[in-house]
């Protein structure tokens, strides 16, 4: 008679799943490393919406958050590249949103 085993965590399985179906485009990385990026303050405020020509929209709640993080780009642009190196944008346009989702 064999062991049984135990079962084997099923998140690495679900991770490897997820990056292979995921989207290959600049944008997509971008929502993904965002939040660890960034941090949990700026990311419950804030969501990457679109990217073109190596410039990435980023939609904000308010004006004061659009406004401190056009001061604070320099900074999340050097954590951006790297996280995600060539596939990080090179400037980043901050757009109030009312609609956060």
């Amino acid at each position: 008679m064999t062991r049984r085993r135990a079962p084997r965590p099923a998140a690495s399985a679900l991770r490897a799943a997820l990056d292979r179906a995921a989207p290959k485009t600049p944008l997509a990385a971008l929502q993904v490393a965002w939040a660890e990026t960034v941090g949990e303050q700026i990311a419950a405020v804030t969501r990457p919406v679109s990217e073109r020509g190596g410039e990435a929209v980023v939609t904000c709640s308010d004006s004061v958050w659009a406004q401190e993080l056009d001061l604070m780009q320099g900074q999340l642009l050097e954590r951006l590249q790297g996280r995600l190196g060539e596939q990080a944008p090179r400037s980043l346009r901050f757009r109030v949103e009312d609609d956060q989702k």
